[in-house]
């Protein structure tokens, strides 16, 4: 296995699974202000995880959001946790303090993963938004990092 920041052309695999995330109804999304690690195994990239800035007020310059994703075969064989925590290293590189996400109830996979990383769950926001016209909750987490984590 190998953890790398991704390429343009992991643009075609990234945008496959996260297709396949949609279609399980977890959501995510990946814009202009967000950064990428990829996980590849034997040339194919299997899972990716992506991070970016929380917010754009200085006062939160060190918190970043993130996602993670996994090809569907390779779920449960250490790709996700091997992209997040490609994605938690290169967030103290950039000087990130904190990363947090949200994450629906139902994806029990996900909850465990963060809390194996040292992610603490924070709350729940209740009706945070819409997906296929359905209201639905998610679980806020967040992991302190460097300096932060240590004080």
């Amino acid at each position: 296995m190998i953890v790398r920041l991704a390429r343009a052309g992991d643009a075609a695999d990234i945008v496959r699974m996260l297709k396949e995330v949609l279609d399980d109804f977890h959501a995510g999304r990946m814009g202009d202000d967000h950064y990428a690690v990829v996980l590849e195994r034997d040339g194919r990239v299997v899972a990716w995880a992506t991070a970016g800035a929380y917010r754009a007020r200085p006062c939160y310059a060190g918190v970043a959001e993130h996602s993670v994703y996994v090809d569907r075969d390779a779920r449960g064989t250490g790709a996700g946790r091997a992209a997040l925590d490609g994605l938690l290293e290169a967030c103290r590189e950039r000087g990130f303090w904190k990363v947090v996400s949200r994450i629906f109830p139902e994806n029990t996979a996900s909850l465990a993963l963060h809390e194996r990383v040292g992610f603490r769950v924070v709350g729940t926001y209740c009706r945070h938004g819409k997906l296929h016209g359905q209201w639905r909750d998610v679980v806020i987490v967040e992991k302190l990092l460097g300096e932060a984590a240590a004080g």
